[in-house]
């Protein structure tokens, strides 16, 4: 029999996950409702949609915010303020994570093993590894990126892009965190472990999104991935919050 899962078992940590949405309107109901039971608040932070995914947001129960529209790492940046849970879950709005993960990512964090938890859709497995030409080039650039991150910080990630993650919210309000973009969610990775926090991988499943396209544009963005990338990789060590 599958175990029931209670929010009790988080303890007195508080935890809110936060959905970055744009033009969603065919899924964010589903998933707000589908990923309720498992915080104490949910979060929605609108990209300026055009249809009707902030309306559909509120009409399921979340607290919706409009970001500055400067991209998904500026919207992550300000989420960060705008609640005082302890731990924060970031995850997409398209459908293409599962929100049965997120215990699997908060638990850890909750049981002080680790202050970042990101989701590894290498040991959980991807509809998505392989498909057409753009997508098999981020997964490339995924497994690179590991590759230099697991030498520069001798650690042993599997998956360090993953919009599916669980974090402390002042660890994550104490990097100085600057990315507007998808590259915020490298930038993450190598400022915890630049500054001494611990960060792991659970295995976590991703979907093919079943509405709409990605809005991730690799042509355009992978040079701001690459130096991203190398400007972290050379940064001095700031442990500075042991």
């Amino acid at each position: 029999m599958m175990k029931t899962f209670s929010q009790t078992e988080y303890g007195k940590s508080r935890v809110a996950v936060v959905i970055l949405a744009k033009n969603e309107e065919k899924t964010i109901g589903k998933i707000i409702n589908d990923t309720a039971r498992f915080v104490h608040e949910v979060i929605v932070m609108d990209g300026h949609s055009r249809d009707e995914t902030a309306n559909c947001a509120r009409s399921a129960g979340a607290m919706v915010y409009t970001d500055d529209g400067k991209g998904k790492g500026s919207a992550m940046r300000m989420s960060l303020k705008l609640t005082t849970a302890d731990i924060i879950v970031f995850m997409d709005a398209d459908g293409s994570h599962d929100p049965n993960d997120i215990p699997k990512l908060v638990l850890p964090v909750v049981r002080n093993k680790t202050d970042l938890c990101v989701g590894s859709r290498f040991s959980g497995g991807s509809d998505e590894l392989s498909v057409n030409v753009g997508q098999l080039i981020r997964t490339f650039g995924n497994l690179s990126m590991n590759i230099a991150i697991n030498k520069r910080w001798h650690v042993n990630l599997t998956d360090t892009l993953n919009g599916l993650r669980a974090i402390k919210r002042q660890a994550a309000l104490s990097i100085g965190l600057r990315e507007d973009i998808h590259t915020i969610e490298q930038e993450i990775v190598m400022k915890m472990l630049s500054h001494g926090y611990r960060v792991i991988n659970v295995p976590t499943h991703e979907y093919a999104r079943k509405f709409g396209r990605s809005h991730i544009n690799i042509w355009k963005e992978w040079p701001r991935f690459v130096w991203c990338l190398i400007i972290n990789l050379i940064h001095k060590e700031r442990i500075n919050h042991l």
